[in-house]
């Protein structure tokens, strides 16, 4: 199925202490540019479409270029909020598109192989993203106190990409639209929906660039593939 991935890169990088993450240096490339290295190299996509701040975008090309990109179809500049930055990358999508994924372009570290496992089950199931069983044991805390510890057995820590079949996630788009929701994951818009989606086990190597501390990181791990 044809699949368009909308690449999310247009926050402040306030936990960065205002540097923009996806334009920092990792490994021979920058952020953004291993990021769509790893799309690029996925038979399944067919395109890539970039939301950034829109004085980001020509060093965004000019990445794209170097890094050698030719699946990058579109750039656009984001919204006030995470869910209006996709739907603004929604509308540059191809009209054949069958699949649409949503990647964090501060997730450069994503498996081509666990790209193409989250599109398969996305195809049958209709939806699904990549995801980790949680480590720790995990408590609710209220006021200081902890509530309740749900069984570890059944919480996973989501990922990116997050993979939709185009109907499917155009009508929860139409849906926290239509009631005034703003969601900060894009399974959200599914499930609330009543949709179902698939959590394909990934691993933990599919790190989020969010603090100084994981740029190092994510060099060594990027030096460990």
């Amino acid at each position: 199925m044809k699949t368009s991935v909308v690449i999310v890169c247009a926050g402040n990088s306030t936990r960065m202490g205002g540097v923009n993450k996806i334009l920092l240096p990792l490994g021979e490339r920058r952020v953004i540019g291993v990021t769509m290295q790893a799309f690029e190299k996925c038979e399944s996509v067919a395109e890539i479409v970039i939301v950034a701040r829109e004085a980001d975008i020509p060093e965004i090309k000019a990445e794209a270029e170097a890094a050698g990109i030719t699946k990058l179809a579109a750039c656009t500049t984001g919204g006030a909020t995470r869910q209006e930055s996709v739907i603004n990358g929604i509308k540059k999508i191809s009209r054949d598109t069958e699949l649409v994924a949503v990647h964090d372009g501060a997730r450069p570290l994503v498996k081509p192989e666990n790209i193409e496992r989250v599109i398969r089950d996305a195809s049958v199931f209709g939806g699904a993203t990549l995801g980790v069983p949680v480590k720790d044991t995990i408590k609710t805390v209220e006021d200081g106190l902890i509530t309740d510890t749900p069984p570890r057995k059944l919480l996973y820590i989501t990922q990116t990409p997050q993979i939709f079949k185009r109907s499917l996630y155009f009508e929860g788009i139409d849906f926290a639209l239509e009631h005034g929701l703003d969601f900060t994951d894009d399974c959200q818009l599914v499930e609330a929906i009543g949709g179902k989606v698939a959590m394909t086990v990934g691993d933990y190597t599919n790190i989020k660039i969010t603090t100084p501390e994981d740029i190092r990181l994510a060099e060594v791990l990027l030096g460990m593939q």
